[in-house]
């Protein structure tokens, strides 16, 4: 009788998890045969379109490897540029099917919105941009300021607290648009402008002089950035999730976009099961055995997609710092694929 009852339990647990994963994103997304990926309205390095229309960055390429993995083809995605205070709307109401826009995780956004983050492709903290005229060194030395920050972000409230723990005063200048953010900023209008360092650091790189402008050092903040999905679809949430870990485990098993073939023939158990070689891991994400190939083959490893969008081989040059691998100094850690 035990054994019975032990049995039906489990057939019971079983049909749970099944019913867990089915869900109405995922199905949707199949059936259209593309994903709709809400990113940022222009922000080099991480979500902009060049003069054909033609879109890149490090959030892009999560959308890119979302449409690799689910379809086989990174090219089957189509992009909803979304502004800061219209982003989680979009995700809400279903004009999107996921943000792959720089948008920080926080307990807030993850238990109020009816949304939650898939993982972090960007660890960030946000900043202090000033014009090199105005013979600062440190943001403490910034009391009374006018500051341009965009309205709707936890930038404006993390540039309260700051200034607020600090016993300094400032004057907001809220704008809606980045851009017109940037063009207050350059005419002077106000004294610095803050966002995340990796903007403050790419916006730079636009201006007529970047050497006349300078980041501050001071951290105001933990700014975890990366895709968040509608609450409610287990196996949606996790295809976002599983394509920044492949992507990680990617690099840091050596798999590249120019090498992945070769890699189809390594002894290395590992690099078997990302790659579908051995193993059915693509099973419990509803995908074919190449999901992994397709990926890492069309969109490249974490590396390779920092690089060439934010990196030593773009205009940013960022380094990697809390970004690089685990093993190498910094936070980034690809769940094991097993």
């Amino acid at each position: 009788m035990k054994f019975i009852k032990a049995a039906a339990l489990g057939a019971s647990l079983f049909m749970l998890a099944g019913a867990a994963q089915a869900g109405e994103t995922y199905d949707a997304v199949k059936k259209k045969g593309f994903v709709q990926c809400g990113v940022h309205t222009g922000l080099p390095g991480f979500s902009i379109a060049d003069s054909k229309g033609e879109w890149s960055g490090i959030d892009i390429d999560i959308c890119r490897g979302i449409a690799a993995m689910v379809f086989g083809d990174a090219t089957k995605y189509k992009t909803t540029p979304v502004t800061t205070q219209a982003r989680f709307t979009a995700l809400q109401s279903g004009e999107v099917d996921v943000l792959t826009r720089n948008t920080t995780a926080t307990m807030t956004r993850d238990t109020t919105l009816g949304l939650m983050s898939t993982g972090v492709n960007y660890y960030d903290s946000q900043g202090l941009m000033v014009p090199n005229s105005l013979g600062v060194k440190s943001a403490k030395e910034m009391s009374g300021a006018a500051i341009c920050v965009q309205p709707g972000t936890t930038t404006e409230l993390n540039l309260a607290d700051w200034f607020r723990t600090n016993n300094l005063e400032f004057k907001p200048v809220v704008i809606n648009s980045p851009d017109e953010a940037m063009r207050s900023y350059v005419a002077g209008r106000c004294d610095a402008y803050t966002t995340d360092k990796s903007g403050l650091a790419t916006i730079r790189t636009t201006l007529a002089d970047p050497e006349e402008h300078m980041i501050l050092p001071e951290d105001f903040s933990k700014e975890p950035l990366g895709p968040m999905v509608r609450q409610g679809d287990d196996q949606w949430f996790m295809v976002v999730r599983w394509v920044l870990n492949t992507m990680l485990e990617a690099e840091e098993y050596g798999i590249t976009s120019k090498n992945v073939d070769e890699m189809l023939k390594s002894p290395n158990p590992n690099i078997q099961r990302i790659l579908g070689v051995t193993g059915e891991m693509g099973k419990g994400l509803g995908l074919d055995q190449k999901w992994g190939y397709n990926l890492i083959k069309q969109v490249g490893n974490y590396g390779e997609s920092f690089e060439r969008n934010i990196g030593q081989d773009s205009p940013m040059k960022l380094e990697r710092g809390l970004n690089a691998q685990w093993k190498d100094g910094g936070v980034m850690y690809g769940w094991p694929v097993r």
